[in-house]
């Protein structure tokens, strides 16, 4: 049986993941939470999640937008969307820091639609980020 407290709609025991997502605002839309759970950047407790996998307190989210990771710890459940500062109380955000500007802008980039990288340019990729073999 659900109900409200302070604009909170709370479930007894579970919530959708994408649901969730989308409600303490880690998503813009709930189309776009499903589509990366689809796309297997949500996972939950280390397992890949599908849109309708349920969420508990105490689970572990990790989501991968925009090339950084987000690892939350889910605290409250929420089905509808709350504002900010209701959003901020239902989770506990262990996302590591993004790294420094300087860092990112000295890393090379690859123009989007550029076909695949030539065989010198992987190696310096490699060598640039650390992978490269002795």
């Amino acid at each position: 049986m659900a109900r409200a407290e302070h604009g909170i709609q709370h479930i007894a025991t579970q919530a959708r993941v994408d649901s969730w997502t989308w409600a303490v605002r880690l998503f813009k839309t709930r189309s776009a939470a499903a589509e990366a759970c689809r796309g297997g950047h949500v996972r939950v407790n280390g397992a890949t999640a599908k849109p309708a996998q349920p969420v508990r307190p105490g689970d572990e989210v990790r989501i991968r937008v925009t090339g950084l990771e987000r690892i939350v710890i889910v605290e409250r459940l929420v089905t509808k969307r709350v504002s900010a500062p209701i959003a901020a109380q239902c989770f506990i955000d262990r996302s590591p820091p993004p790294p420094p500007r300087e860092i990112l802008a000295t890393m090379p980039r690859r123009d989007r639609g550029s076909g695949r990288p030539t065989k010198r340019e992987r190696r310096e990729t490699d060598r640039l980020l650390g992978r490269a073999e002795s």
